[in-house]
Parts: structure tokens; C-alpha cells; sequence
């Protein structure tokens, strides 16, 4: 039995059944997390100004029990206040290191985190990540779903790097 629970918070066009969840998941799962993922469907009117408020409501939602950490994915990481107010670990896939309401809930959290992004992904900010935690996995050629140009394999070698560091990340912290 989980004695652990972990929320996975999808992107917009990324939910919770994408390669990046399911394998993260599975490597949670082995650690001893149970698993809640939130499956919602994105207003197509979504501006930028009201998506803080909109994913910090959805995933507040879900706090209602025990919550050991959250695994947010691209626009799912503007939960990185809500993680900061609650203390809670967190493991971001793809964070919006370019929207101010994340990067300033990154500076404020004190519990540790996991950044994840790829050189080729507008949304990353390798520099940035660095500056906010000792805890960054940057996938070189990597874009916004962690895909990597050429062979398959190198995606897959991504996604390997991606599960040995949040295996690495809940032994740790």
C-alpha cells in the first residue's frame, strides 16, 4: 500500500496518459506513491492574464488529503504558488520559465523541487532553472514534449533520463 500520495497536473495539450506521466508515474508508484491525476479540459479562451488562477484552482481542488508532491507539465506549472504556500516537493516537467507568476512561485518555495526541460523548448530557460535549484534535468535538441530530433531511441534515452532523475529526486528529498 502507498504511503505516499502524488498529484500529476497535465498541460494543456499534454494529459496525464502522455509518455512523460506514465513512465514518471510508474517510477513514483515503485517509490511509494499512490497517484492522483487530474484530467481537465482546458477553456480554448485561456489567456495567459487568468491561467494562474484557473490551474491554481483546479489543482486546489484536489489538496483536500494528504499531499506528498506534485508533478506539473507545462501549463500545469503554474501551480508552482500554490506548491510554494503549501510547501509541498514538486516535480515540473517543462516549466514556463518565461511567465513571471511561475518563475516567482519557483523563488518562493522552500520545499525542494525537480526542473525538467529541453534546449530546444521556447518555454525553458536553462539559466534560469539553474539559478533556482541544484535540481535540473536539461535535455539537449529536447522540445516542449521532450522529444529529440533524429531516432526514436534518443526520445526514449530522454525519457530514461527523465524517470532515473525523479527516482533520484523522491529518494532524496
Amino acid at each position: 500500500m502507498a504511503d505516499r500520495q502524488a498529484i500529476l497536473i497535465p498541460g494543456r495539450g499534454y494529459d496525464t496518459r502522455y509518455p512523460l506521466f506514465v513512465y514518471a508515474g510508474e517510477a513514483l508508484r515503485r517509490a511509494g506513491f499512490a497517484l492522483h491525476a487530474i484530467s481537465w479540459q482546458v477553456p480554448e479562451d485561456l489567456a495567459m492574464a487568468q491561467a494562474r488562477a484557473w490551474v491554481a484552482g483546479q489543482v486546489a481542488a484536489t489538496l483536500t488529503g494528504r499531499t506528498d508532491l506534485l508533478v506539473g507539465k507545462s501549463l500545469g506549472t503554474f501551480a508552482t504558488p500554490l506548491a510554494a504556500e503549501r510547501q509541498l516537493p514538486a516535480i515540473w516537467l517543462t516549466p514556463l520559465l518565461r511567465v513571471p507568476e511561475v518563475v516567482d512561485g519557483l523563488r518562493r518555495a522552500t520545499a525542494p523541487y525537480l526542473l525538467v526541460g529541453g534546449t530546444a523548448d521556447p518555454s525553458w530557460d536553462g539559466s534560469v532553472a539553474r539559478r533556482l535549484t541544484p535540481n535540473v534535468v536539461e535535455i539537449p535538441e529536447a522540445d516542449h514534449a521532450l522529444m529529440v530530433p533524429g531516432p526514436l531511441a534518443r526520445s526514449a534515452d530522454a525519457l530514461g533520463r527523465v524517470c532515473s532523475a525523479v527516482e533520484e529526486f523522491v529518494q532524496t528529498s
